[in-house]
């Protein structure tokens, strides 16, 4: 595609919370997007759209409004704008094959499109308030697996159940949502620590209640450590970072 309709309100109101490069990275990504009309390999992605000296401003970016799978990460309301453009771009073709075909010319009827919907006019990127996303994923256990939505509010609540002793979070933008949406996603995938992982929101928050209960009953992280005549106590920023949760997850701070 070489032209999408953009409307500045709603690009706005999902993306206020972003930095300047941030911004010019989800632009960059939208047009890259709609040019190639495929899913973004990680790989190299920065260097693509003229980043290279600011590629985790562009993952950040990846993970929050895009969706990773294992074709690359796609967007799911672009996709809609981008199967119009297509739809609309055969019936365009058929058209003129009709128009200007000679008398005497055979040419086989072709199925009827089916009828078109316009995507809504607001282009809202993906964020964590949209319904739970049907996406197939190879290997799953199930014929068409669930990739979820990542119940942003629900896990903070959850923190706030178990470790209300440890700081609370005032703020839940950029990094932090970004992070806690790939911990979603990982806990999510049958593995040692998760045998049967979880296909529902539902089995989801109860897996990180779980996860919670333990961080707070049995690790050593509940109560913190003395460091130089200080005592340092983990937050659910630091639970989030990849490498700190699969220390937890290994059972480093077990008691």
């Amino acid at each position: 595609m070489h032209y999408f309709s953009f409307h500045i309100g709603d690009y706005k109101s999902h993306t206020h919370h972003l930095s300047l490069m941030e911004d010019l990275a989800f632009r960059r990504l939208l047009d890259h997007y709609y040019l190639h009309e495929h899913p973004i390999k990680q790989r190299d992605i920065a260097r693509q759209i003229g980043m290279r000296d600011q590629e985790q401003d562009v993952l950040t970016v990846l993970n929050e409004f895009f969706v990773s799978t294992e074709t690359g990460f796609i967007n799911p309301r672009a996709d809609k704008e981008i199967a119009g453009y297509r739809l609309l771009s055969e019936a365009g073709k058929r058209g003129a094959d009709k128009r200007w075909a000679k008398p005497g010319d055979s040419h086989p009827i072709a199925p009827p499109l089916p009828p078109y919907s316009p995507p809504n006019s607001n282009h809202e990127p993906v964020t964590i308030n949209h319904e739970p996303l049907l996406i197939p994923v190879a290997k799953a256990t199930l014929s068409t697996a669930k990739l979820m939505a990542c119940p942003q509010e629900e896990i903070l609540k959850l923190w706030a159940k178990h470790l209300p002793h440890l700081a609370q979070p005032r703020s839940w933008e950029g990094t932090r949502r970004a992070n806690t949406k790939q911990r979603w996603n990982q806990a999510s995938k049958p593995s040692q620590y998760s045998p049967e992982g979880y296909q529902t929101e539902q089995a989801g928050i109860k897996w990180w209640d779980s996860f919670f209960g333990y961080i707070a009953r049995d690790t050593s992280l509940s109560n913190g450590f003395e460091t130089a005549g200080r005592t340092w106590r983990p937050d659910l920023e630091w639970v989030m970072n990849a490498t700190n949760f699969q220390k937890i997850i290994d059972g480093k701070y077990t008691k």
